[in-house]
């Protein structure tokens, strides 16, 4: 790494660049994940703003522990009244991310508005043997993108994700996209339903079309596990199926029934 003036760390040259596809647009299902991740796991969240705190709330709230570092006073203080441990400073120095207490945790996210921040911030974490998780938007060419997705676990888009809550409001409680995997590819979760014709059936017995995978199984009300066979599905169990976006339609009808007829959009 290049250390400037003012102590930042800067990115290196890429030893190598992203094949087509690469990370791009993948969100942090990692970090921040609809599938419940077994024991209570540490994060530190760089950047206590919109983006920072919301991803903050949503691992308290999956019962884990969280402390966030940011250097604007205000947000510090919004932290702190929301009931978190916050470190006040620059998340781009190792003294503060010490002081978060990176060295015995799972994860970090940086997820400020500062690109340069964000990665200092990655690099210090990788160096403790972290996973990272590094917040950039889309108004950065790819050449900037691929420069610095090299060298992190995974790059996030808040733009994107925003599209995938404005998705999930469209299809409704029974249908709810969790991520784009690829560019013809959606981790979608449906909901047994009254009028579902698979309602009453075994896992066994449940023949999904061509170019779909189911991935999780929960019965209501309980966390999502890999499936097993001799489950019965009942009303409001969750299944969790990995699908090309032109066979969502042939799984919804499949699962949901006559409730999820509305069309889905593709893509996040």
């Amino acid at each position: 790494m290049v250390v400037g003036d003012t102590g930042k760390t800067f990115p290196p040259t890429p030893r190598r660049w992203i094949g087509e596809g690469g990370n791009r647009g993948r969100p942090w299902t990692r970090l921040l994940t609809t599938v419940d991740v077994p024991g209570r796991m540490r994060y530190v969240i760089v950047g206590a703003g919109r983006v920072g705190i919301r991803t903050a709330r949503a691992l308290r709230d999956s019962d884990h522990e969280v402390v966030l570092v940011d250097s604007d006073a205000n947000a510090v203080e919004r932290a702190r009244e929301d009931g978190f441990e916050v470190v006040e400073g620059d998340g781009a120095y190792e003294p503060n991310l010490q002081a978060a207490g990176v060295e015995d945790t799972d994860a970090l996210g940086a997820l400020t508005a500062d690109l340069t921040d964000n990665f200092a911030a990655c690099m210090v974490a990788k160096h403790y043997g972290c996973r990272t998780v590094m917040r950039i938007d889309e108004d950065y060419r790819e050449d900037i993108y691929r420069e610095y997705a090299d060298q992190v676990d995974e790059v996030i888009y808040p733009e994107r994700l925003a599209a995938i809550a404005a998705k999930n409001a469209l299809l409704g409680g029974d249908i709810r996209a969790i991520a784009d995997v690829a560019q013809d590819l959606q981790l979608v979760q449906f909901s047994i339903t009254e009028s579902s014709p698979m309602r009453g059936y075994s896992l066994s017995e449940l023949e999904l079309p061509a170019r779909t995978r189911l991935l999780a199984f929960a019965k209501d009300g309980e966390s999502l596990a890999v499936p097993g066979n001799d489950e019965t599905l009942e009303l409001g169990d969750q299944l969790v199926v990995l699908a090309a976006f032109d066979r969502l339609g042939d799984v919804r009808e499949l699962i949901v029934g006559e409730t999820g007829r509305a069309a889905a959009p593709g893509g996040a």
